[in-house]
């Protein structure tokens, strides 16, 4: 019988899923994941997580209850850093920790290190160990990882090329309305747990593509010139999020073809608290392009959301039908 390992359907699923996924099947091993995010499910996160922390992890508490009593591991790794001189948030390397002493009666967690701070052959290091605990070979071992790296190169092409990770992940294929109006250009910046989560964003993916809007999102930007980008900074960025979000908003300022940039963010959320700011003075000191942050928490009624974004897209429409009627006087 095959070893069943749980994955929970939140923070960084929609980044690495299809890795993850290849590497324990080319182990033989049985891949379970939670379902999408639903009320249930939030309630049950908000209900067992302590109050002080983010949306997106009361939302991984719930996803992990949601598979507890389903699988015989859970996979929760202890993620330090995912690329060379950069972390990510601390909450990921305190995840397991979190997740073990709040929550009674789970499976074994395997939470192996994931730290790239200083090398990407400590990836290696990171997929030894989870074989060992899956008593697997260490031929075997390299095979597997060698093949999901492939598996996620491919899905980040996909990304690339527009496809959003969701779609991908459940082979969705979204009919789009046949546009009303000029199709807008709209770049979104948030953490991949808060763009791909129509449950928390409230489907804000869908309706800005209901409302004849091309999305572009961080993914979609080129990785060398998101770089190339953040090297102008005064301060080498210390998150690796932080680079990639003041790195496409600089990519911004030299394109003609973006009507509007919005930047959606969790309440509570200690990188986003200072990279919203620092995007938003960049492009509005340095553009005239629109510029609208959305807040989101567990409390966040839609009705509000939908109208500050629908205002949004009013206002980006409505700029654009009139940018030429300026007045000959004055």
């Amino acid at each position: 019988m095959k070893t069943k390992i749980g994955i929970p359907r939140g923070l960084f699923f929609y980044q690495y899923y299809p890795l993850w996924k290849t590497f324990f099947e080319e182990l033989g091993a049985e891949i379970a994941v939670s379902g999408h995010t639903n009320r249930r499910i939030l309630d049950m996160g908000v209900k067992s997580c302590v109050d002080e922390a983010c949306l997106p992890v009361k939302v991984f508490f719930g996803h992990v209850l949601d598979l507890a009593d389903k699988v015989d591991y859970l996979f929760i790794p202890r993620l330090t850093s995912v690329s060379r001189k950069e972390y990510i948030c601390p909450k990921f390397g305190g995840l397991p920790d979190m997740v073990r002493h709040s929550l009674y009666g789970l499976p074994p967690i395997i939470d192996t290190e994931i730290n790239l701070r200083k090398s990407g052959k400590n990836l290696l290091n990171a997929a030894m160990d989870v074989g060992s605990r899956l008593n697997c070979d260490k031929k075997a071992v390299r095979r597997a990882l060698e093949k999901s790296l492939r598996a996620y190169r491919e899905f980040r092409e996909q990304v690339k090329k527009g496809a959003l990770p969701p779609d991908i992940i459940d082979k969705r294929f979204p009919v789009l309305k046949k546009p009303s109006d000029r199709i807008l250009n709209i770049l979104v910046i948030g953490h991949v747990y808060n763009l791909y989560d129509n449950y928390i964003n409230m489907d804000m993916l869908k309706k800005l593509r209901n409302n004849s809007v091309n999305l572009i999102t961080v993914d979609m930007i080129d990785g060398c010139i998101i770089d190339e980008k953040a090297q102008t900074l005064n301060k080498k960025m210390f998150w690796y999020f932080g680079r990639k979000a003041m790195g496409t908003a600089l990519h911004v300022l030299d394109r003609n073809d973006i009507d509007g940039v919005i930047y959606v963010m969790s309440f509570g959320c200690g990188v986003d608290s200072f990279i919203s700011d620092l995007v938003e003075k960049k492009i509005r000191r340095k553009s005239d392009v629109p510029f609208i942050i959305l807040t989101i928490d567990e409390h966040s009624g839609e009705a509000g959301f939908n109208t500050r974004l629908e205002a949004f897209l009013d206002m980006v429409r409505w700029r654009y039908r009139h940018e030429a009627d300026v007045s000959s006087h004055g």
